[in-house]
């Protein structure tokens, strides 16, 4: 496996470099052939990191510890499903899972392009090929997964327990998506800026791909605070750790790009804006590598020390010096003469969004860097914690939940009086109602009370948009309500969908400050049939069991739940020992309610005495969160799906383009 997979590497970074150098002998050619062939290569070097991958995981499923990587990440008593997980559990497999995807998503561009973009699409598969380039170099030369084990031992070493769950099955691949996939419309964008060819046609080309990214980054970080949530065992989702801040910083500046391209595509504004955006998309992507890798920031998700820092440091600052350079140079070309006629229009409330959004970032890429910077300036590294991101966060994010609200219904152009009054009276309305209703509830705190009644606001608005498209079908075409609603999402797809992610971003927010406000924490230790009260919860203690395996100990307590006398469930909260690396890891018992949760750590046994302690916490509307994520899956797929209104947009764009090209050719000729 060795051999074949390293022979694959090399044989992909050859094709790799071969594409850069077709495309530009092409370009400069005029050689169709040339470029075809450059094409054919992209898809050769995807069948080769292919190759390659399958060569690792072959050599997982086979427990082949002459190769270093199995040895270190996997064992002969490692369940298969974390055999295969294991291809990104560790430094050179994440980079070569990275690199696949990457391969996969350049081999679909190359394919998509065959016929359309034809102006731009040497240039757009040159920077993707460029980026592979990079990872496949330091897969061939730096951090190589094939490097033989010698001698070979006769076991592994496993892989990390806080790595053997369910959730790591899907949490990586789904955020490794969502980064590598940025790719693409980063990609469009420096071809259009070379090209010169700045209308939106390169945003039509990759908004599908940028909603592609933000989908899975959005299912990355859900998945990822679902995992902190069941695996760590201290009651919490989200503890601002580096790791996630580099996850959650792309998703910000992706959702502000989402919301200004419409402002680009209806009044031909914000260019500039837009593809800066796009850069630092994929420039914080490449930022989460680094500080994943480099060892330059301690967090829980991060690889070991490693010598990697340097290089993706010296990449990063290359993309974002060279394409800071493209975007200066094309300014000229950027200007738009449509300009922001009223700060009360839609235009306004969505670039007021895309500064809080900006800002928010920038807010957790300070907070996540300063400690380095600290370190290198005083020699003392000084650690940010959750209450600077809380503080500095927490009120962007109601300006935030507000322009959500007012986006939707306030007038292209300039708002007047009228609109205002007949589009938000009644959200408003129901703002303040529920804002009275948690204060008459006994809820005092400013922050609750005006989160939840932005709320409110921002479902208010929702629903009157679908009220109002209903009603207007209704009037047009006489359906009846149900049928109207579902043909009204499926004409508006990219509307209605938007207002669907909305939603989910309203419950995940409302979870959010539910949880964060009012989590109650007990610790109790007991005996054998002796029982405590968690909120409405009554918890009686029945006793240890455990279960030896090859692979780990594991020592569960019973607990009979009860509510009102009566039992509700038996929960099994357990602490396990891993018995290659002799690590204890944690298995956390929750019992989920749309109300609230209650989710039990097993925190210690003493065999001598007996007691048994437990460390308790009630939270309330933390299952909010993750319907809350469901439900932005779900718009995004609504968002996404094809109509033939979009397809009609794209296939004149395309005419226009190709009619364009027509043109310039037939100018040439004559000149000549």
């Amino acid at each position: 496996m060795t051999l074949i997979g390293q022979t694959a590497l090399a044989l992909a970074l050859i094709l790799a470099l071969y594409s850069i150098g077709a495309n530009l002998f092409g370009l400069r050619s005029r050689r169709l052939d040339v470029l075809a062939s450059a094409r054919h290569a992209l898809w050769a070097m995807a069948a080769m990191v292919a190759l390659a991958a399958g060569a690792l995981w072959s050599g997982l499923l086979r427990s082949d510890f002459s190769l270093e990587y199995v040895a270190s990440y996997s064992s002969t008593t490692l369940p298969t499903l974390y055999k295969l997980t294991a291809l990104w559990g560790g430094q050179q497999g994440s980079l070569l899972f990275w690199t696949l995807l990457l391969a996969i998503f350049t081999a679909i561009v190359a394919f998509q392009t065959r016929e359309r973009n034809a102006e731009i699409a040497p240039y757009v598969l040159i920077v993707m090929a460029a980026v592979a380039v990079f990872f496949l170099g330091m897969l061939n030369f730096v951090t190589r997964p094939f490097d033989p084990m010698i001698p070979a031992p006769a076991e592994g070493a496993d892989l990390n327990p806080l790595l053997q769950n369910y959730w790591m099955a899907i949490h990586p691949p789904s955020l490794y998506t969502g980064y590598v996939s940025a790719t693409v419309p980063f990609a469009f964008a420096c071809a259009a800026l070379i090209t010169g060819r700045l209308d939106d046609g390169w945003i039509r080309s990759t908004r599908r791909w940028a909603l592609f990214s933000w989908f899975f980054l959005t299912l990355g970080n859900m998945f990822g605070a679902r995992w902190a949530y069941e695996v760590l065992g201290w009651g919490g989702y989200w503890a601002w750790d580096p790791v996630e801040n580099a996850a959650f910083m792309p998703w910000l500046v992706m959702t502000a790009y989402l919301h200004s391209v419409m402002v680009q595509e209806r009044k031909d504004m914000l260019k500039v804006w837009n593809l800066a955006l796009i850069g630092l998309a994929f420039a914080l992507t490449l930022f989460g590598t680094f500080i994943t890798r480099s060892g330059v920031i301690s967090s829980v998700h991060s690889f070991t020390q490693s010598g990697l820092g340097p290089y993706f440091l010296s990449f990063l600052l290359a993309v974002v010096a060279g394409y800071t350079g493209l975007l200066l140079s094309r300014l000229r070309l950027l200007r738009s003469a449509a300009e922001l006629e009223s700060y009360l229009s839609r235009e306004a409330a969505f670039l007021f969004n895309n500064l809080i959004l900006v800002g928010i970032a920038f807010a957790v890429f300070w907070g996540t860097i300063f400690p380095v910077i600290s370190e290198a300036v005083r020699g003392v590294k000084i650690t940010v914690g959750p209450p600077f991101f809380n503080k500095v966060n927490g009120p962007l994010a109601l300006a935030l939940i507000f322009l959500m609200g007012v986006g939707p219904l306030i007038a292209w152009r300039r708002a007047t009086r009228r609109n205002l009054v007949q589009s938000f009276t009644a959200p408003a309305a129901a703002g303040i109602v529920t804002g009275l209703f948690a204060l008459a509830a006994g809820i005092h705190q400013w922050y609750v009370l005006s989160g939840f009644s932005l709320a409110a606001f921002v479902l208010g608005t929702i629903v009157v948009e679908f009220e109002r498209g209903v009603a207007a079908r209704g009037r047009m075409v006489h359906e009846r309500p149900p049928r109207a609603l579902v043909n009204l999402v499926a004409k508006n797809n990219r509307r209605y969908g938007g207002y669907i992610i909305h939603i989910g971003v309203v419950f995940a927010f409302v979870a959010i400050i539910g949880s964060s406000f009012f989590k109650t924490e007990v610790k109790r230790s007991v005996r054998e049939g002796q029982s405590f009260e968690v909120g409405p919860y009554k918890l009686v203690y029945l006793g240890l069991s455990s279960l030896d395996t090859v692979h780990l100990e594991n020592v569960s307590a019973r607990l009979n739940v009860m509510r009102d006398g009566k039992t509700v469930e038996v929960l099994e909260p357990a602490k396990l020992l891993y018995k290659r690396q002799q690590q204890p890891a944690t298995r956390v018992a929750i019992r989920s309610t749309l109300g609230s949760d209650l989710y039990i750590v097993l925190a210690g046994v003493d065999d001598k005495s007996g007691l048994v302690t437990f460390d308790v916490f009630l939270t309330p509307l933390v299952s909010w969160l993750w319907l809350g994520g469901v439900t932005m899956a779900l718009g995004t797929v609504v968002t996404m799906w094809p109509n033939a209104r979009e397809r009609e947009a794209i296939a004149a764009a395309a005419r226009r383009r190709v009619s364009a090209l027509e043109r310039e050719l037939a100018s040439e000729v004559r000149g000549a």
